[in-house]
């Protein structure tokens, strides 16, 4: 069996929360965190927690809970993030540039240290501390430095492209924020974020809402 056909695919998606919780909590001098407390921040179940907390490995300790410090340790072991992970951004757009700008990849070992893009008037500037060189300079940039993932927010047309030319360059890894699903030789790994998803989660939660009130009212 494929390891990622075994891997918890919601619980990884909520470490970060933790994570950021724990931050936070280590931040304001907190020592110890219950599932409990845990829990109610993240308004899911106590035993869900539970579960996905023992993924990482940790064994709490009974009426005392966790140690943050120790906790926050296990859960970035447990996501790899104990490690740095250098990645190349190609399209510094409104999206390339929001990402550039997000002071939390910091906390998750994540660092874009190049840009590219093809635009004249981006090319060149400064954007967060880095320089957007354009896209025909990735071979000699990822010469000088190869880059493990790479961050791909261009349009659906150009995004195929890229990601040809990424993985000729011996990228395996690629975050892909362009809505189309990428063709890609099985030893390259894509992690696809549909943007929309989300919203279209939150709007069809308001239409059952809206539809449940109409409901209750012809009662």
């Amino acid at each position: 069996m494929r390891q990622d056909k075994i891997l918890n695919i919601p619980a990884i998606r909520r470490m970060p929360t933790y994570l950021h919780k724990l931050l936070k909590m280590r931040s304001e001098g907190r020592v110890s965190v219950s599932s409990t407390e845990l829990a109610e921040y993240m308004h899911i179940e106590l035993i869900v927690v539970r579960k996905d907390i023992s993924l990482t490995g940790i064994s709490g300790q009974r009426r005392v809970g966790y140690d943050v410090n120790e906790l926050i340790r296990y859960i970035k072991n447990y996501l790899g993030w104990d490690e740095s992970l250098s990645a190349a951004l190609i399209g510094a757009g409104s999206l390339g540039t929001a990402l550039l700008g997000y002071d939390d990849f910091e906390h998750y070992g994540f660092q874009i240290g190049q840009v590219f893009d093809t635009d004249p008037d981006k090319v060149g500037r400064k954007i967060y501390g880095r320089t957007v060189r354009h896209i025909d300079e990735m071979a000699e940039a990822f010469a000088e430095k190869q880059p493990e993932i790479a961050v791909i927010c261009v349009s659906n047309n150009a995004a195929q492209r890229v990601a040809d030319r990424v993985i000729e360059l011996g990228v395996r890894y690629i975050w892909n924020f362009a809505n189309v699903s990428l063709n890609v030789p099985p030893h390259v790994v894509v992690q696809r974020e549909v943007i929309a998803g989300g919203l279209a989660m939150l709007a069809v939660k308001r239409k059952q809402e809206k539809n449940s009130a109409k409901q209750d009212l012809i009662i």
